[in-house]
């Protein structure tokens, strides 16, 4: 059964019973505290906790996950991968495990044809109910086995729902394992389905038990890799249909047959197909490598791919054609890969090239250090940290040519030296004086605050609490503050814009009814939706529990939501003019300007950034409507609507269009009509990143200002020249050419005349033992030109011989020494003494001053002396 078969066959089986389907969610994930989405359930978190209302008490999804912790065992297995397809249905107060358990049995052995005899079954220890369940079923006891909360509790690794579990595996057979059953042995049995009953909520570990769930819910997860792993009758995932034609590719770039390849040959091939994958699907999802964070995540996984295929014999380039065949293959399932096949192509195309760079260089430093190390041995952790920190060498892969070298990584001096640097780094930092602790305490106790600022610029409040950052009334969650304190006020409702989105939050006056006023110089929001207006009190008092009138500055609101909507009409012109894998990535919008960085490869040049700005603009004077309207997640991405990268979006997501040409989700505030936005000046592009770029722009009156200073520079450059302004280009490079040649005419006068005074103080030399100096005071030169004309002077002379020459600017005495042979400086160590000053300098040339420009003729008879003495001549 094919890929394609497997999907449609789970999901039609949920479909008729009542399970709508909802979209994989990105790789990247809601909650802040993971990296990465790692299992199907985790968009669904906010529905087991009861943060949010699912749109249907029963659903079912297939997500695209990944999981770093299983990098270092993918194609040593034959079970792990990087990036996986989790098919799982969800239910929420709904059905539980009667339900759930005769479901998955039905599908396994009816909708996919799998042998009962060949199923066994864990639970966790104590769970009674659960076995009961499965011997109905008729699944003998030697076929159910109880394992312990390692093995059967199911949590995201973090505190939130939790609960035991049930999985199903697979025996595949004696050549995979001696038997056993999942207890023993995971890779003869293979784990295929995993249903949780989640009803508790979880610590800080899986043994930390906080209580019950307000319902009792099910997910689970059925994996499509391991699903297709048995049903293709294949001992590797690369081998199956979803790898298979990136390992069909890899085969013939190398000339070599997988099948009768040596053991670590076939282990590379693994690792390659199975790493592209995973980092095709991340750079899809809007990750680009980097140092840090789901960036180094890519890194490490293209890294490794690299060099597995250096391993594997490949001298040149072949990712950007290897990852073709990833989303050639799993594009009609995941369309952003063909999307983002551009950028996907010139990522690790480019990244390939660029550790390629850091290989050559860091691996001469570990060779080194493999040859020092004795066989068998231990490989330094600094050695590691040296090769981290200089050439961007992920550990583990040190760790990996160490261990194929036969030695061990020192991974604890590593770890201490990487401490270190967080802590010097941490250090540096200026910590923030309010505290994490507060904001999650306070949002627990008083909830999200509501946001009514998109009709309305002002109205009533309620002060919840008040977070002083540490003045007169003290520092933390507070009851009362007082006038001169930097305080953060928490309202129940609020027309500030908290700042999100790429837009700043709004600044504006909190006054209470007994005369408290607050200027709030910015919004944010922490946590779920807890707004922090920041500001200071000038005057009266603020309480926890007064009414206030909120007040937000309209007119830097106005300026702001100009350059929103100039932002959206910017991004989706760039898109038309450099590719649809010109996405944002990152922005900046604040009163009358923006910053917007996006995905593209090459810089943009003067004239098409002309053009992207000319059709910016052309499409705001047209005055299209900016309409904003509310769908659920699926329906505005099926609408078309672009969700932009590191946002987080609920089940419900506020889209905003503007004319025909621009469809984003968004909840920044934004002007009625394009026109409104007035024009857009792009102030120029640059690189900001690998495969990132940066347009800077200035929006509405700060665009016609800047416009108007131009204008102006260029009025009195037109005056300067007496030209009319539509010649002065022509004109300006007419005078700059005539300019440059005045210079360089001027240039060779000035050097014929050093020239002939360097022949005339040549000609005064003094005789001095078998050669002779020359010891002047000069004028008419600069500071600059005195080494030349020693230097010149000294070529002239008779050999051996030297030469000091001094001048005065009028603060300083300046000294230049130049000798046939020996040390320069030599001559002006007592010389430098005499003008205040020392001497300095290196060989046949040496420079010395001072302030004390009286001292210059004392100082050149100290050098003369020194000379005499030096060249024999008393």
């Amino acid at each position: 059964m094919l890929s394609t078969d497997i999907r449609r066959t789970f999901l039609n089986f949920f479909a008729d019973r009542d399970h709508p389907e909802l979209p994989s969610a990105s790789l990247i994930p809601e909650d802040s505290q993971l990296l990465l989405v790692n299992a199907g359930m985790v968009p669904f978190a906010p529905y087991f906790l009861s943060r949010r209302q699912p749109p249907h008490p029963r659903l079912m999804s297939l997500q695209k996950c990944l999981r770093t912790v299983d990098i270092e065992r993918v194609g040593k297995t034959t079970r792990h991968a990087t990036s996986f397809e989790m098919l799982g249905n969800f239910s929420f107060g709904d059905y539980f495990k009667d339900e759930v358990v005769p479901w998955a049995y039905e599908l396994l052995t009816e909708g996919y044809g799998l042998d009962r005899e060949r199923l066994w079954i864990t639970v966790l220890d104590g769970d009674d109910e659960t076995v009961e369940l499965w011997r109905r079923l008729g699944f003998p006891d030697e076929r159910i086995q109880r394992l312990g909360v390692e093995d059967n509790y199911w949590s995201m690794g973090l505190p939130g729902p939790g609960g035991p579990s049930s999985e199903i595996f697979y025996d595949r057979g004696e050549r995979f394992g001696l038997g056993g059953g999942p207890a023993v042995d995971k890779e003869r049995f293979l784990e295929l389905w995993n249903l949780v009953f989640i009803h508790q909520l979880r610590g800080d570990s899986d043994y930390d038990i906080r209580g019950e769930l307000p319902a009792r819910n099910i997910d689970t997860g059925l994996g499509v890799d391991r699903l297709a792993l048995v049903l293709q009758d294949r001992a590797y995932i690369c081998e199956t249909d979803l790898l298979s034609p990136t390992l069909r590719r890899l085969q013939e770039i190398t000339g070599e047959d997988y099948q009768i390849a040596p053991t670590r040959s076939q282990t590379s091939y693994r690792i390659v197909s199975d790493h592209l994958r995973a980092g095709a699907f991340l750079i899809a999802d809007g990750v680009l490598p980097g140092n840090e964070g789901r960036g180094y995540v890519v890194r490490r996984l293209l890294r490794r791919v690299v060099r597995h295929g250096r391993l594997l014999g490949i001298d040149g380039p072949f990712l950007g054609d290897l990852v073709g065949t990833v989303i050639e293959n799993l594009g009609g399932q995941w369309p952003e890969l063909i999307t983002r096949r551009p950028v996907i192509e010139q990522v690790v195309g480019r990244e390939e090239e660029a550790f390629d760079r850091t290989v050559r260089q860091g691996t001469r430093l570990l060779d080194v250090a493999i040859l020092s190390a004795k066989p068998g041995g231990v490989l330094p952790g600094a050695t590691a940290f040296e090769l981290h920190d200089t050439y961007g060498f992920p550990v583990d892969l040190t760790a990996e040519i160490a261990e194929d070298a036969g030695l061990s990584l020192d991974r604890d001096e590593f770890g201490l030296l990487m401490q270190a640097q967080r802590r010097r780094a941490r250090d540096a930092r200026s910590a923030g004086p309010s505290s994490d602790e507060v904001y999650r305490e306070l949002l627990g106790k008083l909830g999200p605050t509501e946001f009514f600022g998109y009709d309305q610029l002002s109205g009533e409040a309620h002060v919840l609490g008040i977070v002083s950052l540490g003045t007169v009334s003290g520092s933390g969650d507070v009851a009362v503050a007082t006038e001169g304190d930097r305080v953060e006020v928490i309202l129940d409702r609020s027309p500030f814009y908290a700042e999100g989105g790429g837009q700043v939050g709004d600044s504006g006056v909190l006054r209470t009814r007994d005369g408290g006023v607050i200027r709030v110089d910015s919004t944010k929001a922490v946590g779920d939706g807890l707004y922090l207006h920041s500001g200071q009190i000038s005057s009266g008092v603020v309480s926890v529990d007064d009414e206030v009138f909120a007040e937000v500055d309209g007119v830097r609101r106005g300026a702001t939501a100009r350059a929103h909507s100039a932002t959206h009409v910017l991004h989706a012109t760039l898109r038309e003019h450099l590719g649809e894998h010109a996405q944002q990535h990152g922005s900046l919008v604040e009163p009358g300007r923006l910053r917007f960085d996006f995905t593209h490869f090459d810089a943009v040049g003067p004239d098409q950034l002309a053009a992207i700005e000319g059709q910016v603009n052309e499409r705001l004077l047209s005055n299209p409507e900016v309409r904003v309207w509310h769908a659920t997640r699926s329906e505005a991405e099926r609408a078309g609507a672009t969700a932009l990268f590191g946002e987080k979006y609920g089940d419900t997501v506020r889209i905003v269009d503007i004319g025909d040409f621009s469809r984003e989700l968004c909840g920044g505030t934004h002007v009625g009509y394009g026109s409104q936005a007035g024009p857009v000046r792009l102030l120029g592009e640059e690189s900001v990143g690998a495969g990132l770029r940066r347009v800077s722009a200035l929006v509405g009156l700060d665009a016609l200002r800047h416009a108007d200073r131009e204008r102006r520079v260029l009025g009195e450059v037109t005056r300067l020249l007496g030209s009319p302004t539509d010649t002065v280009v022509q004109q300006l490079t007419v005078k700059l050419g005539a300019l440059s040649a005045a210079e360089q005419q001027l240039s060779a006068y000035r050097r014929r005349e050093l020239d002939l005074l360097g022949g005339e103080l040549a000609t005064r030399g003094e005789p001095c033992g078998s050669g002779r100096i020359v010891v002047r005071r000069v004028t008419g030169v600069a500071g600059d030109e005195l080494r030349g004309l020693a230097s010149d002077v000294l070529r002239r002379l008779p050999q051996p011989g030297a030469v000091v020459l001094g001048l005065t600017d009028g603060e300083r005495a300046q000294l230049v020494a130049a000798v046939s042979s020996g040390e320069a400086v030599e001559l002006l160590r007592d010389a430098g003494r005499a003008v205040g000053g020392g001497a300095g300098g290196t060989g046949p040339l040496a420079n010395a001053g001072g302030r004390r420009v009286e001292g210059l003729d004392q100082a050149l008879e100290l050098a003369r002396a020194v000379c005499r003495r030096v060249l024999g001549g008393n």
